[in-house]
């Protein structure tokens, strides 16, 4: 019975497949553009609906919204861990379905909040176990991130184990190592899932300047939590039960005393969006 299942795995067609023509993606920051992306996880139930907005390639998207509202799924979307029930999804103004799992994944890069970490060296978490990454390459990104005396006080270097999901390490170093996995991938667009815990102050400093070197030259989207990393953002959209409710220049909003984005900074928006 274990070997038939097995046997029916194997044989099973992945859901996300490549549409034809295959084509490459553009090098450099990626534009971004969901047009009327509509998306069920089964009939009954809509997640997003009729998400419309595009970003231009290099800027920041702040993206707000209460639990439940649908940011996790765009973020999802666009690394094509599902398709659109409806409408289309464009990095550089092509259809993402056009595009393979692997070039797709190479040019978006996530940090998330829970970071997943495996029972390897450092070298290889970093890496993700891509021995063409040259060490020098690690040592010089490490060093950027400030993390270099990190580095030196583990007893192996870059071959020192970590343990299954970083248990041996602080969520802030954790952080900061899923910072470095995207420096070192280089990707065309940075999804950031800003993690809603607090930090100790000296952590707090390492990662906004890690941000801030992330989101240079690079398209962004941030699932935003804090008014200081919403301050980066070019755009926002703001969600309510899977559909955008604002959307607009960040500058603009703010001056707009009427608008939603507005009255979200007035209130506290970490008390609202918690």
């Amino acid at each position: 019975a274990s070997i038939g299942r097995i046997v029916e795995l194997l044989e099973t067609e992945p859901a996300i497949r490549t549409a034809p023509p295959p084509a490459a993606l553009d090098a450099g920051p990626l534009g971004v553009t969901f047009d009327g992306v509509t998306f069920c996880y089964d009939q009954d139930e809509i997640i997003l609906d009729d998400v419309t907005f595009n970003l231009a390639p290099g800027q920041i998207l702040g993206l707000l919204g209460r639990t439940g509202s649908g940011k996790t799924t765009i973020t999802r979307l666009l690394f094509r861990l599902y398709d659109p029930t409806l409408g289309a999804i464009r990095l550089g103004g092509q259809d993402i379905r056009h595009a393979t799992l692997d070039d797709l994944r190479n040019r978006v890069g996530i940090v998330t909040q829970n970071v997943q970490l495996f029972q390897a060296s450092i070298r290889d978490n970093l890496t993700f176990f891509n021995p063409e990454i040259p060490d020098a390459r690690i040592l010089e990104t490490l060093e950027m991130l400030e993390l270099d005396s990190w580095l030196t006080r583990q007893s192996h270097g870059l071959d020192t184990r970590l343990m299954a999901g970083g248990q041996n390490l602080s969520a802030g170093e954790a952080q900061l190592l899923a910072f470095t996995r995207i420096f070192l991938k280089d990707p065309g667009l940075v999804i950031l899932d800003e993690a809603s815990s607090r930090l100790d102050p000296l952590t707090e400093q390492l990662i906004e300047r890690a941000i801030s070197r992330l989101l240079q030259d690079r398209t962004a989207i941030i699932v935003a939590h804090r008014l200081a990393t919403v301050q980066r953002a070019d755009r926002i959209v703001i969600l309510q039960d899977g559909r955008i409710v604002e959307q607009g220049d960040r500058v603009a909003l703010v001056a707009n005393g009427e608008s939603r984005f507005s009255q979200l900074l007035r209130a506290g928006m970490e008390q609202v969006l918690a």
